[in-house]
């Protein structure tokens, strides 16, 4: 049943991709996605998350969807600089069809976007093409048991170490955790107090001193870790960027795919969306369908609702990011309200499903798990609250 939900409009065009946000390239792109999707991942399974986002990994890279997510055609990329809407695109397309491959494809460009915007020749050449290739898993290390909001509270410490440093501490709730191939990790490094002392590098997985402390377990299960650093002993050449400027370097690649995470909770939505469409105008009760009645249907206009306020939201962002424009304020609205929205969404999907709504193994009772992580991670809604007024504040003096 879930599956006839999906595949009423897996074929054609979605109908936003009409709106002038877009160029050719990306209806192009999105039409052809979705045809994949539609054939590769209506049957995924989620018993073992690990080797499904190995296998995943793989198969995103080999059908060249995850060159979108690096930056630098010589390198193996789509196109020199990451297309905002692109990667929206993608996200959005990824998580209607399966939650675990909007995961892996959001993953290898947050883990791997540093490198992007600060790699020096040596190490795109090393990472980037394998990354975009789906031969390499990434991994972004940022947050740590007592800095999460507070991204500039950085406790790890990276010292210098006669020609490279020695990193000792953790980090925590970090995706791709056990099955990454590489991190880019943020350490302090003391150039200077707060967030001027913090400094990028790239740790690979089988680096001596590195260790898998915890495996993390959560609602929507994936792979999730606590890593330990002991006297971690990394070449000067492991540095990301310049000395000092890590935290910038965090927000820059924090900036490109804030955005994608309202394009991804807007999947999860749509796809919740699709499935109570098709539960009502099936479902009989009363003596017609549950979609003949007045409160279904309010619930179905409010759905949709929105899902195009956040389309919006979301996609306005995603195209001035691709104009130049700085995009804080926009990012922070879009993600705050997809998330918020989809939420709400997915909850009326339950609700009109019933019972049904919570069984174990059904669609809407695994986008309501799914769902819930994105109003926290990349910034809780309450952070992209702070960061709206900080910049209407800013305007305002």
């Amino acid at each position: 049943m879930t599956d006839q939900a999906l595949s009423v409009s897996s074929g054609s065009a979605p109908a936003h991709l009409a709106w002038p946000f877009f160029e050719p390239t990306h209806r192009e792109l999105a039409v052809q996605l979705r045809g994949w999707a539609a054939e590769h991942l209506s049957h995924v399974s989620h018993d073992d998350p690990d080797q499904t986002c190995r296998q995943l990994v793989k198969q995103l890279g080999e059908a060249g969807w995850l060159r979108y997510s690096v930056g630098g055609t010589a390198y193996g990329a789509a196109l020199d600089v990451i297309d905002t809407r692109a990667i929206c695109l993608i996200r959005e397309t990824l998580a209607e069809f399966d939650g675990l491959a909007d995961f892996v494809c959001a993953m290898q460009g947050l883990g791997s976007g540093a490198i992007t915007l600060a790699g020096r020749l040596d190490q795109k050449e090393k990472y980037l093409g394998p990354v975009a290739r789906g031969e390499k898993i990434a991994a972004f290390a940022l947050t740590e048991p007592s800095s999460g909001s507070d991204a500039a509270a950085v406790q790890l410490s990276a010292d210098r170490a006669g020609d490279g440093y020695t990193l000792n501490g953790q980090k925590t709730w970090i995706s791709n955790g056990g099955i990454a191939d590489f991190y880019v990790v943020f350490a302090r490094t003391g150039e200077a107090p707060g967030a001027r002392g913090i400094s990028a590098f790239v740790v690979d997985a089988q680096t001596p001193g590195l260790a898998i402390s915890e495996r993390l377990h959560v609602t929507a299960p994936h792979p999730l870790a606590t890593l330990t650093f002991t006297d971690c002993r990394l070449p000067a050449s492991a540095l990301l960027g310049e000395a000092g400027q890590g935290f910038k370097l965090a927000m820059r690649t924090l900036d490109i795919f804030r955005t994608s995470v309202a394009a991804a909770a807007l999947g999860f939505a749509r796809r919740a969306l699709r499935e109570a469409l098709h539960r009502t105008t099936t479902r009989q009760m009363f003596g017609g369908t549950l979609s003949q009645q007045p409160l279904a249907q309010a619930s179905l206009a409010e759905m949709a609702t929105r899902i195009d306020r956040s389309a919006l939201l979301t996609y306005r962002a995603a195209w001035q990011r691709d104009q130049g424009q700085g995009v804080t304020r926009e990012a922070a609205m879009a993600k705050l309200t997809a998330t918020e929205d989809a939420q709400k969404v997915i909850d009326i999907a339950v609700q009109l499903h019933g019972g049904a709504g919570v069984q174990v193994g059904g669609v809407v009772e695994r986008l309501y798990r799914e769902i819930r992580a994105l109003r926290i991670y990349e910034g809780a809604s309450e952070v992209q609250q702070l960061i709206i007024a900080r910049e209407l504040l800013k305007e305002a003096r």
